[in-house]
């Protein structure tokens, strides 16, 4: 596996590369110049558009108060919160400029859009800023204040700032960087016209505050992920794929047919998943196990009805969402065992979600803390299951009457399994046609109300539901075959010449560039 600026270095490639006319210019925001994910397919997508006519700029931080790779635990919160630029800062811009400077295309820094002026404005503008108002400031219009605060919590890995004792600094400091990534980018679209900007994720600082104000500007915006399976990604066209996979319109999938080989595609990925088989992202590894093993170790009355919950990780993307039922995760879950509390006829098992302990950013806001907090002892009826217990959440979910979530993409599963679910938050199963959804505390409790349900979803529900779980697994998830994973969990380009990003060698890729410059769906059909 070779680096893209490698195969760059004395390439012939531009030569046929011809700019066409009527071709989109397209800057590729890769404000993360360290992330190895960034580094990789963002140079991949550059090399790709120019050889379909495209012009693309690089547009690459070089410095901030923060970000969203600054995390506690790498960096001391007292450092963050008393300095101008990361600790890692240097080798981000080192890695960015090693990437993309060989590739012979424009790239462009933040600090080259930014004046004394700026610098003092966010100055001012962090002084003013405060924790408890910060998600509603703004600054001409861009939501810089709640991607400052996203961006804390994920510093911290907590949903809540209250317990560190200079979160307010923390928060400060990242507001100041929103500002000055704002004022940046907004310069440099004054200054040069571009159709599209893409870049990694879309929230957080900086990309959340580019998309704020490149959509001013009424520029396309592309947002991108990794996704579950291996060499795939999720692209999504105006904002994060958190949002646009709820407003999603049903027509994507709804009349999908569902072929014997896709229905077979679908349920032996989901089947695979369970192993984390074909993922190169998961979470839970856990082997399948009895319903009479799972009530013995939860001491379980097996004579009352299983209802599961299934918990998100705290502090992750905590954004608005108008679907939400409740104020937060947080308050769910405690008004969901309160409401157990009611029903000794049910018995209620609360998965934590493992990616408290297993995933990128490790939680410290742990659910069975914030549980113990709100309850001096545990309606009998109702058991936890904390993120380290190996316990398989797929098993749960199999033997369950009902699956109780948030936000949680097990959703998608759960559903197209047949299990019956009951959406509270901002799940992407929400309003699909195969869920139960609450809009309100009120309503949520009036579907508990119903349980124990007579049965499981029935047929026409659950062929909705592997319908949308096809969509978003084969069709939303683009493969891209050329990204490979090192054996140290890094990315590298598998290919032996730029040429094999050119149009026609890959569907996917195809797919991809297709919808950065015409705005054509990601969705493969292939």
């Amino acid at each position: 596996m070779t680096k893209i600026s490698e195969l760059a270095r004395g390439s012939r490639i531009w030569e046929r590369a011809k700019r066409e006319a009527g071709q989109p210019r397209v800057l590729l925001a890769t404000s993360v110049g360290g992330h190895n994910i960034c580094v990789t397919l963002e140079g991949a997508l550059g090399v790709a558009l120019t050889l379909r006519g495209a012009a693309v700029d690089f547009f690459l931080c070089d410095g901030l108060p923060a970000c969203m790779l600054t995390k506690i635990g790498s960096e001391s919160a007292e450092r963050v919160a008393n300095s101008d630029e990361r600790a890692r800062c240097p080798s981000c811009r080192k890695a960015g400029y090693s990437a993309f400077s060989p590739l012979g295309l424009d790239v462009l820094w933040l600090s080259m859009f930014l004046t004394d002026g700026d610098r003092r404005e966010a100055e001012r503008f962090a002084r003013s800023c405060s924790t408890t108002s910060l998600s509603e400031t703004m600054l001409n219009g861009w939501k810089v204040g709640e991607h400052a605060l996203a961006g804390a919590l994920r510093f911290y890995a907590r949903g809540d700032l209250g317990p560190e004792l200079i979160g307010e600094a923390i928060a400060r400091q990242y507001a100041k960087s929103a500002v000055l990534t704002a004022r940046a980018i907004d310069r440099l679209l004054h200054e040069r016209q571009y159709d599209v900007v893409c870049f990694n994720h879309g929230i957080y600082v900086p990309q959340g505050v580019i998309g704020e104000v490149a959509r001013s500007h009424g520029v396309r915006v592309v947002n991108w992920n990794p996704a579950y399976r291996r060499h795939c990604f999720i692209f999504s066209h105006g904002n994060t794929y958190h949002h646009t996979m709820i407003s999603e319109d049903v027509a994507e999938w709804e009349r999908l047919e569902l072929t014997p080989q896709r229905q077979n595609e679908v349920l032996g990925y989901l089947r695979d998943r369970r192993q984390a088989k074909g993922d190169w992202i998961w979470f839970n590894d856990g082997g399948d196990i009895s319903i009479d093993r799972i009530a013995d170790e939860l001491q379980l009355d097996r004579a009352k009805p299983l209802i599961v919950a299934l918990t998100s990780v705290v502090w992750d993307a905590c954004l608005h969402y108008e679907s939400n039922a409740f104020e937060s995760m947080t308050d769910w879950m405690v008004q969901t065992i309160r409401y157990f509390d009611t029903r000794p006829d049910l018995q209620l098992v609360v998965r934590v979600h493992p990616a408290e302990v297993t995933g990128f950013v490790q939680s410290r806001d742990k659910m069975a803390d914030i549980i113990q907090r709100a309850f001096v002892r545990l309606p009998d009826n109702v058991r936890v299951v904390p993120p380290e217990n190996t316990m398989s959440t797929y098993s749960l979910i199999d033997h369950a009457n009902a699956v109780l979530i948030y936000s949680t993409k097990t959703g998608i599963e759960a559903s197209a399994t047949g299990a019956p679910v009951v959406v509270a938050g901002e799940a992407w199963v929400r309003n699909k046609g195969f869920t139960r959804d609450a809009t309100c505390p009120e309503s949520y409790c009036k579907i508990l109300d119903e349980l124990p349900f007579d049965s499981r979803l029935d047929e026409k529900s659950c062929q909705r539901a592997l319908r949308y779980a096809y969509h978003f697994f084969f069709q939303r998830m683009i493969e891209l075959p050329f990204m490979k994973e090192t054996p140290k969990k890094e990315l590298m380009t598998d290919i032996a010449d730029l040429s094999e990003l050119g149009p026609k060698q890959s569907p996917g890729l195809d797919c991809v560039c297709d919808g950065i410059l015409y705005g054509t769906p990601f969705v493969f059909r292939g």
